[in-house]
């Protein structure tokens, strides 16, 4: 997926793409999603699977980058301190935060019945952006079984554009939604890949670059005149990097905003989140210290474009593949495709 070679779109990539051009091409990645969509309800959910085992008793190596915190996200301050991942990430709308986390709560503890009870609680990922331009969103439309069953359809393949959490998102006067790519690097004689995902939710309509060229979208919507709404971007890489090192690859995503015409205004709230399935930590263990790898940070720059420039294209396929969507009071917004066909000469 990400954008096909025939897309039309004039947007050059130096590193080359995985196999599929998706988060999941790291191996063991898994992405489930759950679409509503019915009249002035367009939302929906979508689930990121670090790995397909027990993610409380085998957790994952993370970084968070809050670019800009104008959230509702959950379960990010203890990644923070901790610099580890320990639940399926959420992607939903700003008012199903509460149901998404309650969800999951609910799974890890049947997945571990000794949370609470001999052992600490969890820390359950969910992430959102407000989709109440196409959704009735004070409608609470997504529901715990929702949730639950992205989590249990995860696959190596899945749709991007208008679907999951994206269903209902509006990108930089365009419909936005999910998108995701992947970008392959060969350290020390091994090959490595670096997958990007987004949920698209932010711009200022008539800011839209690709590839260098402005795209004016102001010609087909009257919304979106500021730099609001928000962006979920996660990454995930089986290279060998410590928290540290995963916190810098997140930050770094706010170059790719940038070159899509974000300024990361006032009330867009912009999150990264990095993991790797490399460095897994053991939720109980026998031994006090840890054997975990790092990588040399002087040559981290390999890691850090190939992560930028995954989640640019991933930010331009949740454009691509999005359809035009009428939703919520009438509100209109056209996917990229639809719009360079009326509006622009082909890139």
């Amino acid at each position: 997926m990400g954008l096909p070679s025939d897309s039309g779109l004039d947007i050059q990539f130096k590193w080359k793409a995985g196999r599929r051009n998706l988060i999941t091409d790291v191996p063991g990645v898994k992405v489930g999603q759950v679409t509503i969509q019915k009249g002035e309800v367009n939302t929906g959910v979508t689930a990121i699977l670090p790995h397909g085992g027990n993610l409380f008793r085998e957790k994952v190596m993370a970084g968070v980058s809050v670019i800009n915190g104008f959230g509702k996200s959950t379960g990010l301050v203890q990644v923070e301190e901790l610099g580890t991942i320990e639940s399926p990430i959420i992607l939903t709308n700003t008012l199903s935060t509460g149901t998404a986390l309650t969800a999951m709560v609910k799974y890890m503890m049947e997945q571990n019945p000794d949370i609470g009870i001999d052992t600490g609680t969890v820390n359950c990922i969910v992430t959102e952006c407000n989709d109440g331009r196409l959704n009735d969103i004070r409608g609470l439309h997504v529901r715990e079984d929702d949730v639950l069953q992205a989590v249990s359809c995860a696959a190596e393949t899945f749709e991007e554009g208008a679907v999951g959490g994206g269903t209902g998102m509006v990108c930089l006067g365009l419909k936005g939604g999910i998108g995701s790519s992947s970008r392959l690097l060969q350290i020390d004689g091994t090959d490595y890949t670096v997958g990007a995902l987004v949920m698209s939710n932010f711009g200022e309509a008539g800011n839209l670059v690709i590839g260098g060229r402005h795209i004016d979208t102001r010609k087909c919507t009257a919304g979106c005149r500021r730099d609001t709404g928000s962006i979920i971007i996660v990454l995930a890489t089986d290279i060998p990097l410590n928290e540290r090192q995963l916190k810098r690859v997140a930050k770094r995503s706010m170059i790719a905003l940038g070159r899509v015409g974000s300024y990361c205004g006032n009330g867009s709230g912009d999150i990264a989140i990095a993991f790797t399935t490399a460095n897994n930590l053991p939720h109980y263990s026998k031994q006090s210290i840890l054997n975990v790898k790092m990588f040399y940070d002087e040559n981290i720059d390999w890691v850090f474009e190939a992560a930028v420039e995954a989640v640019e294209e991933a930010i331009v396929s949740s454009l691509y593949h999005a359809r035009t969507t009428t939703g919520v009071r009438g509100n209109t917004y056209m996917g990229l495709r639809e719009f360079l066909e009326q509006y622009e000469a082909p890139l």
